[in-house]
Order: structure tokens, then sequence, then C-alpha cells
């Protein structure tokens, strides 16, 4: 058994390199605190699109669609508003096309490192992020937060955290989403084809072809929908532009699931991506579905949230009070088919 935790340099930026049985991860604080690569050596399974050819500043330029990034305020709001109880935000416009502010900055952000180390049978990383003033973005958003990361890799996968906590006099809204980007195929020598997606959904929402915001319709699940229902979808080779659904709970290994289930139908080994309550909506899209990537992003709000006119109880719209914690947690491993 593999067990470390260690700093070590990626061109002239720190990353850290975590091991724990068969899974090895490397962590890059520098691109938001992005998992970057993740393997299993045993089923020889890659996780996530990676290219360590890439430059720093192209990795930064292309943040949402490698590893495992964590976007605060990801996809759209429309006109770049954030309609807030207390206040009104104005993000910059950087997707003319439907004239939306589109994911946020944390992911871009130089995280610090807290801590690497290995704690029983767990190696563990800590990254932290502090906004304040010195950010380029508080212009638009002057409210000053912590956002503190726990990578925890052993015997049974990733597990990780993430906790944002309101460090401003007013209300702070709030909002995750991982936009994951899964290899597709994601076991060494598979075929793209033989890559299947599982996902437990409910209504699925309609989105403006203009601005890629719901319109507040739902649709009827039409026979590609279904596909996710049975774990039959496969999520590349075919163009899948923002499939938008309500998340519900499945039932894996006779017990609630709520997440994602990745399977190759040739080893038929899978990835299993648990997500906690916090997330409420699922967004699917995959680069027009010809560079053998996918992301299932799970949402914590749905997309503009803030200025949609229904309840928080049914858009996910969340703030946080002063000194108040936000915090979700998943996990990511493999299994193999007999197991």
């Amino acid at each position: 058994m593999s067990l470390s935790a260690e700093i070590s340099r990626f061109q002239d930026k720190e990353v850290i390199k975590l091991s724990a049985d068969k899974y090895t991860a490397i962590i890059a604080p520098f691109l938001g605190s992005n998992i970057v690569e993740m393997y299993d050596t045993e089923l020889d399974i890659d996780f996530f699109r990676h290219d360590s050819n890439r430059t720093i500043e192209e990795m930064k330029a292309a943040a949402e669609i490698y590893g495992f990034p964590t976007l605060l305020f990801a996809n759209r709001l429309h006109d770049g508003v954030l309609q807030a109880s207390d206040y009104t935000y104005h993000f910059p416009v950087n997707e003319p096309v439907g004239g939306n502010h589109l994911h946020g900055f944390l992911h871009k952000r130089e995280h610090s490192i807290v801590t690497a180390e290995v704690v029983g049978e767990s190696a563990v990383a800590k990254t932290e992020y502090v906004y304040d003033a010195k950010d380029e973005f508080f212009e638009y958003f002057p409210v000053p937060f912590k956002a503190e990361f726990t990578f925890t890799l052993d015997a049974k996968g990733m597990h990780y955290e993430v906790s944002i906590t309101n460090q401003s006099d007013r209300q702070m809204p709030v909002m995750i989403c991982n936009h994951c980007a899964f290899n597709g195929p994601f076991k060494k020598g598979a075929k793209a084809l033989d890559t299947r997606l599982w996902l437990p959904i409910g209504d699925k929402w309609e989105l403006d072809p203009k601005t890629n915001c719901p319109t507040l319709a739902t649709l009827p699940h039409t026979n590609h929908d279904r596909q996710y229902i049975a774990g039959d979808l496969v999520p590349v080779e075919q163009d899948i532009d923002n499939d938008v659904f309500e998340m519900t709970d499945g039932e894996y290994a006779g017990k609630p699931f709520r997440g994602a289930i990745l399977t190759d139908t040739e080893s038929f080994d899978q990835i299993i991506y648990e997500v906690d309550e916090q997330f409420k909506f699922w967004v699917v899209w995959n680069d027009h579905g010809d560079k053998n990537y996918f992301c299932p992003e799970p949402m914590t709000w749905m997309i503009n949230a803030p200025n949609l006119a229904i309840p928080a109880s049914e858009s996910g719209y969340k703030e946080l009070a002063p000194e108040e914690t936000f915090t979700i947690k998943e996990r990511i491993y493999s299994k193999r088919h007999d197991d």
C-alpha cells in the first residue's frame, strides 16, 4: 500500500501529490485547488481530462474544462446581475453571446497550501483562499469571504470538502458547482463509445436559446433524457449542450444514492461520483462531444437563480449571514465490476 502526501512542483508552481492504496491524485492550488489528475492504478482508470504540456497561462485560460475545478457562481448570471436580498451586484459580462457573466472567479485564483500530510491511513491536503479587497474582482463583489478545501485520499477514494465562510458584514450569496471534466473513455485501452453515464434526474428545465438561462418552464423527458435514468447515455461522440435537470436520489448497491455513475461497458468497471444534499441540480455539457471528455456538473442553485422570479426553495438560491459557513461534501472513487 502506497501512502504519501508531498508538495512538489509543476513548472514554477507548487502542487500537492497524494497517494493512498490504489489511488493517486495531484492537486493544483495555483489553479483554484483543482484536482488536475487522479488515477486508480489497479484498474487503469484515469478520472479527469488533463494535459501536462500546457503552460500555466494556458491552464488558467481553460480552467473549467480540465480536471475537477470548483466554481463559485458557476454557469450564468444574465446581464451580469446578481440580485441579492440586500444589494444588486453587477458582474462583468464575459459571455457576449447571451449577455451573461459566466463561471465566476474562484477557480482561477492562486490558493494557499495549508497542509499536506499523512493522517492514519489517509493522505490529506488542505488549501484555502482569502477573498478581500486585494482581489481584482472585489470592485464587482465587495464581500470578503474565506474558501477552505480539504482533500482526503484513502482506500475508499477521494473525499472532498469545500467550506465558504462569509467574512463581511452583509448577506453573501453562495453557490458551488463542480465543472468536473471526466475522461470518456476513462479506462486505459477502452473505447469512447463504451462509456455510459447514469444520472438520477427529475424535471428537465427549459433554457432560453438566446441566453441559455431558464425560462421557468419544465419539459417532458425525451428518449435522450430517459437514457440518463436507465444508465444508457453515451456522454461523448454526440453533442450535449447544457441538459439541465433537477437532481433526485437514486439507488445504488441497495442504498440511496445522490450523484453520477460512469461505466465502461467492456470491463463494466465504474467511476462513482457522490454528492451531498446541498446540490439540487445537474447541468450536463460535453464541448460538442468530440474531445473525449464530458461534464456532469452538480449545482447548488439553478442557472441565474438570484434573478429568477421563483422562491429560493425552488431555485436553490442561498445566502450566508455574516460569519456563517456553507459546506459541501463529495466522494469520487472507482469500482471493479465484480466487487
